[in-house]
């Protein structure tokens, strides 16, 4: 890469302090204050950071996923859910294709996790099968009567069913399989590297402001998990700004650059967002409002009664549903 590639770096730190630009004439004070700034690279950080797979499905994960990823409603992605869980005849009779799909767990029978890890051996190498099997904790209101989401068969894949099962039931088979195999397997390892830059004002007079710059990039050194789920990079949050660029060249501490161009954005506080079916299903799990087996009904039963409309992946709340509220706030402790 030539030392001279251009990136981008976002201000950190004014005068060690959060940096804090409250308005335009802030704003445009920091602009000229640094137009007569020199640059320095102050700090260079690498680490390798260590990226676990997500646990196994449960009801609601599996929901979330099915709308986030392909607009389901919840209830479509259990009724799909339940012919993978009444199967499929293969000659011999139907033989289901996934455990059953109402359950709080990500508990893994001994025997579903050491084929798995057979499996993962085989396919994509001893060093993606971590020592011993991963373990994963359940919510503390799990009732734990069944095993997590998973496939009956981890030997069948999704590219052997494609003939055999429909469109939606193909994506939520893969879905599902991807998630379960990932789950077994070693974590992936990034290698996270930090720049920090240093801008020191040189106007006469007044003290010297000192501005910091941070840019953070991560490359994968060790796929694990993602080899499965299909992931070749993963954002890693940066401290401060959570933001990453995609690369930066190969800077040296106390090594002076230079600014090309300045990029302003204007944001305004935004009001929460409405509810999507998989963020209300969250909400619900996290207020432990209802079981697995309910999540469904329940956003089923508020879009029956008209009690909310969906806009695109939009909960929006009607003027029925906005009354039945205030009713019901009001006449209930």
């Amino acid at each position: 890469m030539d030392p001279r590639d251009p990136f981008s770096a976002r201000l950190a730190k004014v005068n060690d302090d959060k940096a804090e630009v409250g308005n335009e004439e802030a704003a445009r004070k920091i602009l000229a204050d640094l137009e007569s700034s020199r640059f320095k690279v102050s700090k260079i950080v690498n680490r390798q950071l260590s990226r676990k797979a997500p646990p196994p499905f449960i009801t609601s994960t599996l929901q979330q996923a099915g709308s986030s990823l392909y607009g389901f409603t919840p209830n479509r992605t259990m009724r799909i859910a339940q012919t993978l869980y009444e199967g499929v005849d293969f000659g011999e009779g139907p033989e289901g294709l996934i455990t059953y799909m109402r359950t709080d767990s990500v508990s893994i029978a001994k025997g579903a996790q050491d084929a798995c890890r057979e499996f993962i051996g085989t396919t994509y190498g001893s060093d993606h099968v971590p020592e011993s099997p991963p373990r994963f904790k359940s919510r503390g209101s799990a009732q734990e009567a069944h095993e997590a989401v998973r496939p009956t068969n981890v030997t069948r894949r999704p590219d052997d069913l494609g003939s055999v099962l429909k469109p939606d039931e193909l994506k939520l088979y893969e879905l599902i399989w991807k998630r379960f195999v990932a789950s077994q397997m070693a974590p992936a390892r990034i290698a996270q590297r930090t720049i920090e830059i240093e801008a020191r004002s040189e106007t006469g007079g007044a003290k010297p402001s000192t501005y910091l710059f941070r840019a953070t990039t991560s490359d994968v050194v060790f796929p694990g998990y993602m080899k499965v789920t299909g992931q070749d990079r993963r954002k890693s949050k940066d401290g401060e700004t959570g933001e990453e660029v995609e690369k930066i060249p190969p800077l040296e501490e106390g090594e002076s650059i230079e600014h090309l161009d300045w990029i302003q954005e204007q944001k305004f506080t935004q009001p929460p967002p409405r509810y999507s079916e998989a963020s209300l299903v969250r909400a619900l799990e996290e207020n432990g409002v209802g079981r697995p087996s309910t999540y469904a009904q329940v956003l089923s039963t508020i879009q029956s009664r008209e009690y909310v409309e969906r806009e695109k992946r939009n909960l929006m709340p009607t003027d029925l549903g906005m009354k039945v509220n205030d009713f019901l706030v009001g006449n209930l402790p």
